[in-house]
C-alpha cells in the first residue's frame, strides 16, 4: 500500500504541473483572442470558464459551513478538502480581474450604446461598471472573511485541541451560510443573469446556490477517492458510511431539478414575451438537445444511481458519479451562459477549451498546495473522536 506522504507528494507535483499547463493555456487563450478569435470571443470564453470554476471553491465553503452547523460525521473525511478548496477563493478573486477589464465586451449594459435602450437606461443605477466592480469586491470580501476564520480556527484546533474552537466554528457557520447564499444570489445576477439584462427570474440565484454546492461536494468526493486507500483515512472511516455523502448528493440533485423546473413552469405559464424568450432560445431549435441532455444526464441518471444504497456505499462508484456531476455542471453553465451571446447553434471554440484548462490549471495548482499544508484529517476535534467510536452506527 502506498503511504500517504508519497500520495501527497505526487499530488503536489501534479498540482505544480497543472499550474504550468494552466498558465500556458491562458497565454495561448489571450494570444488567440487578440490575433484570431477577437477580444469579444476571448472574454466570452473566459467568463464561461470562470463561472464554472468559481462554483467549486464557493461550493466547498458552503459544504464546510454546513458540516460545522450540523456536526455531521459525513464531513470529517472531506473536511480538509473543503477547507483547502475554500482557501482558493482569493486566487479566484484575482482571476476575476480580466472579467472587470472586459466588461464592455461581455455585457450590453456596459457599452456606451446603453442610452438607446429604455430598459437598460432604467436599470443603469444598478447595472453600471463602477458599481459592478465595487459589488464584486464586496462579494469576495464577505466570502473570504468567513473562510479566513474557519480555516484559522481549524489550524488552531489542530495545534491546541481547544474545545472552544469547535463552538466558534459552529456559531460562525450559521450566519456565514446565510451570508454566503445571499451573496451568491447577487453575484449570479451580476455575473450571469445580467448578460440578458431584459430578462429576470427570482429563482435564478437559488439555482446557482445549488449548482455551487453540488459542484463543491462532487469535487470533494472525487478527491477523497484519491486518498481513501491510504492511512489514516482508510483506518478511520468505514466504506459503507459514505451513504450519507451519497444522500447529500441526491438531495442537491433533486433540489436542482425542482428549482429548474419551478422556474420553467412559472415563466412558461406566465407567457410573457420578455420572459419566455429566455427558454425558447434554450429549449427549442439547436439548443434543445443540450436541454434534453441536461434533463437526462444531470437528473435522471444520478437520481436512479443514488437511489441504490449499495451504489452510495462504494466509494469508487460514488466518486465516478461525482466526476460525472462535475462535467454536468460544466454543461449546465454552458447552457446558461453561452446562449446569452445570441449564439444560434451550440458552438465550442478553442478559446473556450483554453480558458477552461487555463483557469482550472491555475486553480488546481493552488488547491493542491493548500491541501498538502495540513493533515488530511482534523486533529483533536471531539466530534471526530465520537464519530470514529460510533461510526458503525451511522452507516444507515
Amino acid at each position: 500500500m502506498t503511504s500517504f506522504d508519497t500520495i501527497r507528494e505526487r499530488f503536489a507535483t501534479r498540482g505544480k504541473q497543472s499550474g504550468l499547463v494552466g498558465v500556458l493555456a491562458l497565454i495561448l487563450c489571450v494570444i488567440l483572442g487578440g490575433v484570431h478569435a477577437g477580444w469579444e470571443q476571448f472574454f466570452h470564453s473566459y467568463l464561461f470558464a470562470y463561472v464554472f470554476w468559481v462554483s467549486i471553491p464557493l461550493g466547498c465553503a458552503a459544504i464546510l459551513m454546513m458540516h460545522h452547523m450540523t456536526s455531521g460525521w459525513w464531513g470529517f473525511p472531506i473536511r480538509r478538502i473543503l477547507e483547502a478548496g475554500s482557501r482558493t477563493l482569493y486566487v479566484m478573486a484575482l482571476l476575476f480581474i480580466p472579467v472587470c477589464i472586459g466588461l464592455p465586451h461581455i455585457y450590453a449594459w456596459a457599452r456606451s450604446t446603453w442610452v438607446q435602450d429604455s430598459i437598460l437606461r432604467y436599470k443603469h443605477p444598478y447595472l453600471n461598471m463602477p458599481d459592478f466592480i465595487i459589488r464584486a469586491i464586496i462579494y469576495f470580501a464577505v466570502w473570504l472573511v468567513f473562510v479566513y476564520f474557519l480555516n484559522r480556527w481549524s489550524r488552531e484546533q489542530d495545534a491546541t485541541g481547544d474545545l472552544r474552537l469547535k463552538v466558534k466554528m459552529e456559531r460562525l457557520s450559521a450566519p456565514g451560510l446565510v451570508a454566503w447564499a445571499f451573496v451568491v444570489t447577487f453575484a449570479s445576477v451580476d455575473w450571469v443573469m445580467s448578460l440578458e439584462a431584459h430578462w429576470f427570474s427570482t429563482i435564478y440565484g437559488m439555482i446557482f446556490i445549488v449548482v455551487d454546492a453540488l459542484a463543491g461536494l462532487s469535487f470533494a468526493i472525487c478527491c477523497l477517492r484519491r486518498f481513501w486507500d491510504v492511512e489514516p483515512i482508510n483506518g478511520s472511516i468505514e466504506a459503507r458510511q459514505f451513504n450519507d455523502l451519497g444522500n447529500l448528493m441526491l438531495t442537491f440533485t433533486l433540489l436542482w431539478a425542482y428549482l429548474s423546473f419551478d422556474q420553467f413552469l412559472i415563466i412558461w405559464s406566465g407567457n410573457l414575451k420578455d420572459e419566455i424568450t429566455w427558454y425558447t432560445q434554450r429549449v427549442y431549435g439547436p439548443w434543445g438537445p443540450v436541454a434534453v441532455a441536461l434533463l437526462l444526464l444531470h437528473f435522471f441518471v444520478p437520481f436512479f444511481c443514488l437511489l441504490q444504497r449499495p451504489f452510495k456505499r462504494r466509494l469508487p462508484l460514488l466518486a465516478g458519479l461525482a466526476a460525472w456531476m462535475i462535467l454536468m455542471t460544466l454543461l449546465d453553465v454552458y447552457w446558461l451562459v453561452v446562449p446569452a451571446y445570441k449564439t444560434v447553434h451550440p458552438r465550442f471554440y478553442l478559446t473556450d477549451a483554453l480558458a477552461i484548462i487555463g483557469i482550472g490549471g491555475v486553480w488546481f495548482s493552488l488547491f493542491a498546495r493548500e491541501l498538502c499544508r495540513m493533515p488530511i484529517l482534523p486533529l483533536h476535534d471531539p466530534r471526530f473522536v465520537g464519530a470514529r467510536a460510533l461510526g458503525h452506527q451511522h452507516g444507515d
